[in-house]
């Protein structure tokens, strides 16, 4: 009888961590954010400038050359060899580099496949029209500001290219205000932007401008994780907006 009791107490000993456990809830999956590339500009209220982006494919092995406005690239596929300054890089999938205004970079597009990339510029309104990527480049603008970015105030500034990863299923965030502009590119998935109380689905390929001060909302109403890139300026100094967790460099 005593080795009968003994028995009873250790199950239920052994049932108390698994009840415990039951009980816990899973924190939701987080929001990510890694920057891409990055910058500081001493100012950029000097001239009116614009964002615009284009993208750009080279046949393999092919080669182009681009001296343009602030900007940067990222890779979509295939792999681009970007040679500057002395110095050349690789850019695979999902990688990006930043180029200076004033500096030639060579591009040459790596072996078996084509090399496609986006590139991202902050652009004088005087050189807007300008074509970015030389022959044999094919190059395909997809957007330009209809009006320079507002309300730039003197200064440095952070200009910086971000990938950000909203889980599926995640609630629109509070509204909250621009501090400078950003320019959003959807990757994949299906966003819901509210802009002024009014929600639009943004798909894939979707380009989104968002000026100083907009009031805005973010969130994945789908079932699959919703990637977008952001092409930011900011006051130095100020964060970004965007919710989750802190942002890691690539």
């Amino acid at each position: 009888m005593q080795f009968r009791t003994t028995g009873l107490l250790l199950l239920g000993a052994m049932a108390l961590p698994a009840s415990g456990t039951a009980q816990t809830t899973a924190a939701p999956p987080a929001i990510s954010r890694t920057v891409i590339a990055a910058t500081k500009l001493p100012t950029v209220a000097d001239v009116p400038v614009h964002f615009k982006a284009v993208s750009v494919t080279l046949q393999p092995d092919e080669r182009s050359s681009v001296s343009a406005a602030n900007g940067i690239l990222y890779q979509m596929s295939g792999s681009t060899e970007v040679a500057l300054g002395g110095e050349a890089k690789i850019l695979n999938a999902g990688e990006g580099l930043f180029i200076a205004d004033g500096k030639t970079a060579t591009l040459t597009a790596g072996s078996g496949a084509p090399s496609t990339f986006l590139h991202f510029f902050l652009v004088p309104a005087g050189e807007l029209g300008q074509p970015a990527e030389t022959a044999a480049a094919v190059v395909r603008e997809l957007y330009r500001t209809a009006s320079p970015i507002p309300d730039l105030k003197s200064g440095s500034y952070d200009l910086n290219l971000t990938r950000v990863t909203f889980p599926a299923q995640m609630s629109s965030n509070p509204p909250h205000h621009r501090s400078g502009a950003a320019l959003y590119f959807i990757l994949s998935g299906i966003g819901a932007n509210t802009i002024d109380g009014k929600t639009e689905a943004r798909g894939p390929g979707s380009l989104i401008y968002e000026p100083y001060a907009l009031v805005h909302q973010w969130g994945n109403p789908g079932n699959e994780p919703l990637i977008f890139l952001a092409f930011n300026i900011n006051p130095e100094g100020v964060a970004a907006v965007l919710p989750g967790a802190p942002a890691k460099s690539q």
